[in-house]
């Protein structure tokens, strides 16, 4: 099953997406410049094989639901989010905010 709902980030909306999956739930919450999204997300693939689209995502480990999500401390960052100020460490919504 697949849920969309708005977020709520200080005065902003933003899409949330729910996958729910055999023995997983993928999560994502994205603006229109980027995304976070749970541990599923390969930032080092994007990184690399991806560098030439220039993607700004965040992805947080451990994490069960989008509010979970949103608290969470970024694990990884891709190279386009740093450019933004976006690091590891950053919860959630602090990077999604950075992305507007």
């Amino acid at each position: 099953m697949v849920t969309l709902e708005p977020v709520a980030v200080g005065n902003h909306i933003m899409l949330g997406v729910e996958v729910k999956l055999p023995k997983t739930t993928l999560l994502t919450i994205s603006t229109d410049k980027g995304y976070i999204m749970c541990g599923a997300l390969d930032v080092g693939l994007l990184n690399e094989r991806l560098a030439d689209r220039g993607i700004i995502a965040g992805r947080a480990v451990g994490v069960r639901t989008l509010e979970q999500l949103l608290a969470a401390p970024l694990e990884s960052v891709t190279f386009e989010a740093e450019k933004l100020g976006i690091v590891p460490g950053m919860i959630g919504s602090e990077a999604l905010l950075r992305m507007l």
